[in-house]
């Protein structure tokens, strides 16, 4: 690799500190906050300002928000993704990291399909594949996903008197006992599945989100009975979480700490 360019770094940096606060910033602002040479700052700015990536904020000299080219350039890059795409490049760094079948997928109706799949190398795992669809509420992804719906969706995809088909003995199938177990996934950002579509296979979900904060997708990590436990499920809600929130960073989805 080739070395970097300091005043490159400086000037992204600077663009970065735009991200937080009420994305407003002065020049004593970047001097204080990067530790930078006045000067430096100065001519970094009106650089950035000549090229349209910050313009001046109407009405309170000195203060400078983002300009229209950082939309543009976000908006190429929006154009450009494939949410199947970096889904399989997520789920292979998860698979590899754990070992175990990671799926990501969509909802449709009351359905989720699945766009992305990497197996496990244990001579034991999950049987599936892309594009294989199953009852959302019979799966971790499905019930990750239900539980993302506003209330009025929800009820319009699933009243109170559906029929709920059941996959195994374990499948939810009752719209109520559904309701309250969506309810506390909302509460805890997690989704777990235990032998609800396979009698021999527990998940566990977390949720993928786009860059308007939207939950567009969700990814799982499926493990035979014989890997499963307790402390096995703590661990992989922690990955299946990170690794969503890597897939949800590549969609242009940013994380308020």
């Amino acid at each position: 690799m080739g070395r970097l360019v300091p005043a490159v770094t400086r000037a992204l940096d600077i663009l970065e500190l735009f991200l937080d606060g009420d994305g407003t910033l002065s020049a004593p602002d970047i001097v204080r906050r990067l530790q930078l040479p006045r000067t430096t700052v100065h001519e970094l700015v009106t650089t950035l300002a000549a090229r349209s990536y910050i313009v001046p904020l109407p009405g309170q000299p000195g203060r400078y928000r983002l300009g229209v080219r950082p939309y543009q350039l976000g908006s190429r890059y929006a154009e450009q993704l494939d949410l199947a795409a970096e889904g399989q490049h997520v789920a292979r760094s998860v698979a590899e990291t754990c070992d175990e079948t990671v799926h990501v997928a969509i909802l449709e109706g009351t359905d989720v399909i699945y766009i992305a799949k990497v197996d496990s190398t244990h001579a034991v795992r999950m049987v599936s594949a892309a594009g294989r669809r199953l009852p959302a509420h019979c799966t971790s992804v499905g019930k990750m996903l239900l539980a993302s719906l506003p209330e009025p969706e929800l009820a319009a995809r699933i009243p109170d008197d559906a029929e709920l088909a059941g996959m195994t003995p374990n499948s939810i199938t009752e719209p109520a006992v559904l309701r309250e177990a969506l309810a506390e996934i909302r509460e805890r950002g997690i989704a777990v599945e235990s032998r609800e579509s396979n009698p021999d296979v527990s998940c566990v979900a977390a949720p993928v989100r786009d860059r308007t904060g939207q939950v567009v997708a969700a990814l799982s990590i499926s493990v035979p009975m014989i890997r499963w436990s307790e402390a096995r499920r703590a661990e992989l809600e922690q990955l299946a979480a990170k690794g969503a929130a890597e897939l949800s960073e590549l969609l242009g989805h940013r994380s308020v700490a």
